[in-house]
């Protein structure tokens, strides 16, 4: 959606979507305080205000993908693996396909009729 001045754009999530970042900010809460690290001490760990991080543990969309993980980092919550050596390794193989792929993708001119 493009924003136009004098209006707020609203992102619209799927219930997944919405319960994912649910998880994932009590998750860094939960971790953050098994740490006994503040609010504002994870704040200033990850560099960003104490309002942003707030809003990450509260599930916010709007937070920057760059601080949530930052901040998970922070607190130990795992995002895709648990050891760096097998994250390196998973971003490799999607290199790899990603190579394997097309650049672009393009629809279709042949309409597919599947109403049987």
């Amino acid at each position: 959606m493009a924003r136009t001045k004098g209006t707020t754009s609203k992102q619209t999530l799927s219930r997944y979507g919405r319960e994912a970042l649910t998880l994932l900010g009590q998750l860094i809460r939960t971790n953050r305080i098994k740490k006994k690290l503040s609010v504002e001490e994870l704040a200033d760990r990850a560099g960003i205000s104490r309002s942003m991080m707030q809003r990450i543990e509260r599930g916010d969309p709007s937070c920057g993908i760059g601080a949530v993980f930052e901040t998970a980092t922070i607190v130990g919550v795992s995002l895709f693996e648990e050891e760096q050596s097998r994250l390196s390794a998973r971003i490799q193989e999607q290199s790899d396909i990603l190579r394997l792929m097309p650049k672009t993708v393009h629809k279709s001119a042949v309409e597919v009729r599947d109403d049987f």
